[in-house]
């Protein structure tokens, strides 16, 4: 299993995570992002890592 990692402190709350990947990552009140669960069988979880604008998000397998 992947482990999913976001730093809280750089993450800007752009969303692009949690629409990419609900199933795993979530958008707390303030606005950054939070993860879920560790595991999702239908998105490439280090293709979203790739993704984020500040790179805030680590996935070790």
């Amino acid at each position: 299993m992947a482990k999913v990692t976001i730093d809280e402190s750089t993450c800007v709350g752009c969303g692009l995570c949690s629409n990419a990947c609900p199933e795993v990552f979530e958008l707390k009140s303030d606005g950054i992002a939070i993860v879920k669960t560790h595991e999702c069988g239908d998105h490439d979880l280090h293709d979203i890592a790739s993704q984020c604008p500040v790179n805030c998000i680590q996935v070790e397998d």
